[in-house]
């Protein structure tokens, strides 16, 4: 009979945890980085905007069910849609990539950075909201700027070694992780909370 299985959690990986502790507790002061992440978003935003052009693309926007509005919900860039966060960013990521003239990182693996201002944007905007409808301040364009810095590091370095597509997986999987990372740890996560966030993101 084979030995019994243990049921201990075991230690995460530590590639997990170093980028938990990267987006927890490094602070972001290069002016030339938030330089560079500055245009990074005025192009990105213009990529979406220009999107909105298209049928194809503006047919997939807005609530699953017509006419819903969530209330302080995440607004998506030249619509009138304000949505839950999760649709928000889908949305925001939508026209972001539509016409595939956003950012591109070329190393290993190729990605576009900016894929992960969907999920920022829309997180950002829906803590705002809801702070502000709080009484509460709202996130400040330095935060969204930060976690932009912190998702191109971490989507980047990655690439940088290791060609996803080489092995038969979708590269893409790199926005999840990055994406992932950062938007935990603005809506509060803990170190602990972030790694469990991440370890599901890998799931390809």
């Amino acid at each position: 009979m084979s030995a019994a299985i243990s049921n201990v959690r075991p230690e995460p990986d530590q590639l997990l945890a170093d980028i938990a502790d990267y987006v927890l507790n490094y602070s972001v002061d290069s002016a030339e980085a938030l330089s560079t992440a500055r245009y990074d978003l005025f192009d990105t935003i213009g990529c979406g905007l220009l999107a909105l052009n298209y049928p194809d693309c503006t047919k997939h926007l807005g609530p699953h069910a017509p006419g819903t509005t969530v209330p302080n919900g995440a607004r998506v860039p030249g619509t009138e849609f304000e949505l839950d966060p999760v649709k928000g960013a889908f949305d925001i990521g939508c026209i972001i990539r539509w016409l595939d003239y956003n950012d591109t990182w070329l190393a290993a693996e190729w990605g576009h950075p900016s894929d992960n201002l969907g999920a920022i944007l829309a997180v950002a905007d829906f803590l705002s909201q809801q702070n502000l409808a709080a009484g509460k301040a709202p996130l400040t364009m330095r935060d969204v700027l930060g976690a932009m810095i912190k998702a191109h590091e971490i989507q980047g370095v990655i690439a940088l070694e290791n060609s996803f597509n080489r092995v038969g997986l979708c590269h893409v999987l790199l926005v999840r992780i990055a994406s992932t990372a950062v938007v935990t740890k603005m809506l509060g996560g803990t170190r602990e909370q972030i790694i469990d966030a991440l370890s599901q993101a890998w799931l390809d």
